[in-house]
This record gives structure tokens, C-alpha cells and sequence, in this order.
């Protein structure tokens, strides 16, 4: 186990992101990951009754896959993540097929959106902690050759993506300008995660 990790077992992910889950272990975590299991859009129709915004949504949507998981294993300190894409107000999912994600970019098209990405960190089934950071993108104006174009160079892994790009990859092509740090835009923000992680004495660092 990573000398940096302090408790006996690994920090319980709830979530089975393989970006996520390399994002930990970069930072020199040890990780195990689980399936929250729970009804995203559920817990956004609820979301909606209540009248939350987009940053409130995803801060919504961590805690309740971080508590999923952490009333399974009460003993674990368990970590949910989830991000939410802003586009003018309106809440954007991840893309069904090669359609909608055509569709999705040519709205994202020449205009700014945000991504929310939010983090909880439950124990014994209570959220202990929670962070989040925003991340804000403007999209340069592309016509429908080329977001086609783009769709088959990233393949089908664009449609696990709530934005379908993929900022490290062929992504980065489509934007103009990009404010905020990387780890969020993947929907995960480090930093503020490894400050709570501190404050619950799990580090050595």
C-alpha cells in the first residue's frame, strides 16, 4: 500500500470511472472502486423539484453515490464524484449515441459552458466531508465536418464523456479557451480532495 495512504484499508471509490480511478492513483493513493448503483436520474428529478442549481446538482449526485457505498461498508472511508456540465442553466448528460453526441457539440458550438465536478467523502454511512471546483470552457464554432471529423477520431470512448470530448486527447482541438485545472475538467478536482483527505488524517504528506 502507498506509504502516503495511512489507514489500514484502501479509500472505497463509488464509482467504476477509469479516469477517476487513475486520477487517485497518480496522486499516490490506494484505491479500491465500487459501483454506487444508485439512479442518477432520480436523484436529479428530485434535484429538480428542489430547484438546484448546476454546482448543487453535482455536489447532490457525490454525496449520494459516496453514501450508497459507505452504508455497505461503514468501516471504509468511501469517496463519490460526480460533475455536471452548465451550459446557459441547462444541465447536459452523457450522449446515448453517435447522434446526440453530434447534437450535444453543434449546441456547444461557439459558446462557454461549465463543468461543476464535486466530491464527497463519506464514513459510516455520513457524508464527513465535501469540495467542489468549477471549471469554464468556450468552445470555438465548428461546422458539422468537422465535429464528424472528430467523432471518428476519438471513437466511441467520447460517449462516456458528459461534454463527448476529451480534453487530453483529440478534444483539445475543439476549444478556444479553457479556465480552470485539469483534474476538475475530468471531473475529479485533486486538490480539494487531498486537503480533506489531510483533515481526516489519512495522509502522511
Amino acid at each position: 500500500m502507498p506509504v502516503l495512504w495511512t489507514p489500514n484499508d484502501k479509500l472505497l471509490l463509488a464509482s467504476t470511472s477509469a479516469t477517476r480511478l487513475a486520477l487517485l492513483v497518480s496522486a499516490g493513493l490506494a484505491v479500491e472502486t465500487q459501483n454506487s448503483g444508485i439512479d442518477e436520474r432520480a436523484v436529479e428529478a428530485a434535484a429538480e423539484q428542489e430547484r438546484l442549481d448546476p454546482p448543487a446538482l453535482a455536489q447532490r449526485l457525490a454525496d449520494e453515490k459516496a453514501l450508497a457505498v459507505s452504508r455497505r461498508h461503514p468501516e471504509r472511508v468511501v469517496l463519490g464524484a460526480d460533475q455536471v456540465l452548465d451550459g446557459a442553466g441547462e444541465v447536459f448528460h452523457k450522449p446515448a449515441n453517435r447522434d446526440a453526441a453530434r447534437a450535444q457539440l453543434l449546441k456547444l458550438s461557439g459558446h462557454s459552458h461549465a463543468l461543476h465536478s464535486a466530491g464527497s467523502l463519506a464514513i459510516g454511512g455520513q457524508v464527513v466531508e465535501q469540495f467542489s471546483r468549477s471549471a469554464y470552457l468556450v468552445m470555438r464554432p465548428l461546422t458539422e465536418e468537422a465535429i464528424n471529423l472528430y467523432l471518428d477520431l476519438a471513437g466511441p470512448d467520447v460517449l462516456k464523456s458528459v461534454g463527448v470530448y476529451q480534453l487530453e486527447g483529440f478534444g483539445v482541438h475543439l476549444f478556444e479557451a479553457v479556465e480552470g485545472d485539469h483534474s476538475t475538467i475530468l471531473g475529479l478536482p485533486l486538490l480539494p480532495l487531498l486537503a480533506a483527505l489531510r483533515r481526516l488524517g489519512c495522509l502522511s504528506l
